[in-house]
């Protein structure tokens, strides 16, 4: 039997609190955790275990299954699911976007003037910060043009994040300088902060990508969900990029990650360029 133990009177991971674990996450998240998960689900949820005062694994289970308040189902959210990105990632998407979504849209939606983005599990909110200061460059001399953006996540603990907006230098650094005069505030030493003008299009708001309703009165022109579904199985991926495709205009573009691909599924969405779709 494998597990994992730290330190004297060490606290382990059995085998079938791991099989647990991976059943519930997979269950209520969609996403599939193999064997070489197990040091990151001990090493994430060890805390966790040590802060309630739980002896081991089987504990912090049993509150698992028992709770009813949401509070354990929020906190393995946020603990299990990864959240690392930075602001400019896969840039080649941004630049279509503004090179030929955007005029697109500008002229087959001149008489709505109402542009609206998804960004689907927007992680720590760099994305969607993007997104916003991409369209107020492209549609703000465009008169009666309003913009609206959703940014949805799993997690409470990086939607808190993203509504504060504070963000190291590093994560910046791709930015050019005007966009950060523009859009951003010095915070500390290290961090900025983003200005209202940056914030005042954007809906945070809690989703989980498998729930098989999706809550939106209108379209959307745009979807960005990117570097997510490579941690759902076949049938999960197929059955989200179904539930986008019913939520785009005839003709709105998805856009997944590098890593990701849609060419096998038949999901109501045409090819585009690598990891770009458009329905």
């Amino acid at each position: 039997m494998s597990m994992l133990l730290l330190g004297v009177g060490a606290i382990e991971l059995k085998d079938k609190d791991f099989h647990e674990i991976r059943q519930y996450v997979k269950q209520n998240f969609g996403i599939s955790m193999g064997e070489e998960k197990r040091t990151l689900v001990f090493s994430r949820l060890r805390p966790v275990i040590r802060d309630k005062g739980f002896a081991d694994f089987g504990e912090l289970l049993e509150w698992v299954r028992t709770d009813k308040s949401g509070d354990a189902r929020t906190l393995i959210a946020t603990r299990l699911t990864t959240n690392h990105t930075f602001f400019w990632r896969e840039p080649e998407h941004f630049e279509l976007l503004r090179s030929a979504v955007f005029p697109w849209i500008e002229q087959e939606f001149s008489h709505e003037r109402d542009l609206r983005l998804w960004c689907a599990a927007c992680s720590s909110g760099e994305e969607a910060y993007i997104l916003q200061i991409l369209a107020q460059e492209y549609f703000e001399n465009k008169q009666g043009w309003n913009i609206e953006i959703l940014a949805t996540d799993i997690s409470e603990k990086v939607l808190a994040q993203s509504l504060q907006g504070v963000y190291s230098k590093e994560s910046l650094a791709a930015l050019p300088e005007g966009w950060l005069k523009k859009y951003f505030s010095p915070y500390d030493a290290q961090n900025m902060v983003a200005k209202d003008i940056l914030k005042k299009n954007i809906t945070f708001r809690k989703f989980n990508l498998i729930d098989e309703k999706m809550p939106f009165k209108k379209p959307f022109h745009v979807i960005f969900c990117r570097n997510v579904m490579i941690y759902f199985d076949g049938p999960t991926r197929e059955a989200i990029a179904k539930r986008f495709a019913g939520v785009l205009h005839k003709g709105g573009h998805l856009f997944i990650g590098h890593s990701e691909s849609l060419s096998t599924m038949n999901v109501g969405l045409q090819y585009v360029k690598p990891a770009v779709y458009r329905r």
